[in-house]
């Protein structure tokens, strides 16, 4: 029997292990390094609202140029892309080892966010296009837990790396390597996962409105017809024929929200840990913690949303952080924040699989890399204005970053509520494709 469950699951997601497995290795260099980061900057003289500033310039980089992969991810093969991105972020993870100064971490920041930005959309595009919708929130859910598996142990390694290989340069040395070797397992492992449809109306529909039963129905039958020529495909025969619609500008201004919790954490949470007295044993614990609950619930909570919707999945998972927000401006014991740590990110693993089931369910056929590169820049919105904020707010008081935080998230919960609405509410169906498609 366990065998036969095994064997399933291989089955079953087998076109995106080696993606997942690229993932895990990738963020065990990430969570080793993200710990330090903040440290190692303001050893180098780099006061908090500079240090905001370097922080800012990879989120900054990420927003101008993460729509402009994503689009070309559409419409080129999208493992060249992943691979170039990791290979390119390697090189600009060590580089703050030997080129010393603000503007050289500004400058290495940013190249490194413009990096990522061409693996990130190509990848998750590729997961929305290689899983029939009905399973996206669970696909999700792993892609995440893939990821928090290697925050969970990249911490680990970097601490024990810095204590045995002299210092703290052994973990920009590791999360190159990483991002060297996730690179290798893509390029091996990962293959192309088919054409594309990018359908467009008949340029007679142009003159009509957008909205029109006639343009809606041209577009609908091209979509059909380009299905019909690249044989049997997985498609959603209720996804919307274009990017602006309310369910995805409600997931943008949730992500923003959550991201900013992303942007005022990598600045000042170390420096928070190490002001309550805690080391750099205790601070990598912490980023550890924060992968445990992602890991073990992500896959989990994604699966539920496959089946009953991501609305209560996005209203727990942004009440969560804000409580656990206001609980960090209490505490007095640096190991007091495991606890509340655990809290946090288990709220985050209910809302990012709930929100990416929403971004794929709201994405139109042969736009899901574009789609993903929108909302990777929304949420790279708000990391871009936390990482600013945090230091200048982190030099008068370290506590004020987080009242602030709770504050954009629950404002940013409201907004996407009303926004979404039902597109919130509804739920991934099994999609089959029509056997004829009507003209209007």
């Amino acid at each position: 029997m366990a065998t036969h469950r095994v064997a399933t699951w291989l089955d079953r997601w087998g076109p995106i292990l080696p993606l997942l497995a690229a993932e895990f290795i990738v963020w065990l260099g990430f969570g080793g390094l993200l710990p330090v980061l903040p440290l190692y900057f303001t050893e180098q003289g780099l006061d908090l609202a500079t240090l905001g500033l370097v922080i800012a310039a990879w989120p900054i980089a990420r927003l101008v140029t993460e729509p402009i992969f994503g689009w070309l991810a559409d419409r080129t093969a999208r493992v060249p892309w992943m691979v170039a991105g990791l290979l390119l972020t390697g090189v600009f993870e060590v580089l703050p080892l030997f080129l010393i100064g603000p503007v050289a971490f500004v400058i290495l920041r940013g190249a490194a966010g413009v990096a990522a930005s061409m693996y990130d959309p190509a990848a998750r595009g590729y997961l929305t296009d290689a899983t029939p919708p009905e399973r996206r929130g669970e696909a999700f859910g792993l892609y995440g837990a893939a990821q928090m598996g290697g925050l969970l142990i990249g911490p680990a390694i970097g601490a024990f790396g810095a204590g045995a290989f002299g210092g703290i340069q052994f973990v920009f040395v590791f999360s190159a390597i990483a991002s060297f070797l996730g690179a290798a397992a893509i390029a091996w492992r990962v293959k192309e996962s088919g054409p594309r449809t990018h359908p467009a109306p008949s340029y007679d529909a142009t003159e009509f409105p957008r909205d029109t039963p006639s343009v809606s129905g041209r577009a609908a039958t091209d979509i059909a017809s380009d299905l019909a020529a690249d044989g049997p495909v997985n498609v959603d025969p209720n996804a919307p024929k274009r990017l602006l619609n309310r369910g995805l500008l409600a997931a943008l201004v949730l992500n923003a929200g959550s991201y900013y919790a992303g942007g005022t954490y990598e600045v000042i949470w170390s420096l928070f840990l190490r002001h309550l007295g805690a080391g750099l044993d205790l601070i990598g614990l912490t980023f550890a913690m924060f992968g445990l609950p992602v890991l073990v619930l992500s896959p989990y909570a994604g699966r539920i949303v496959d089946r009953r919707g991501s609305y209560r999945f996005i209203v727990i998972g942004c009440s969560t952080p804000a409580i656990a927000g206001i609980c960090y401006t209490l505490i007095r014991d640096p190991v007091l924040a495991v606890p509340l740590i655990l809290l946090e990110a288990t709220g985050f693993a209910l809302l990012n699989p709930a929100l990416y089931a929403v971004v794929a369910a709201n994405s139109p056929i042969g736009r899901s890399s574009t789609a993903q590169g929108i909302y990777g820049a929304a949420g790279t919105v708000g990391f871009i204005l936390a990482s600013l904020l945090a230091g200048v707010l982190a030099e008068r008081d370290i506590l004020y970053p987080f009242y602030v935080f709770v504050a954009v998230i629950l404002t940013s919960l409201v907004l996407g509520l009303l926004i979404g609405g039902k597109r919130l509410r509804a739920h991934q169906a099994p999609a089959a494709l029509p056997a004829e498609v009507p003209a209007t």
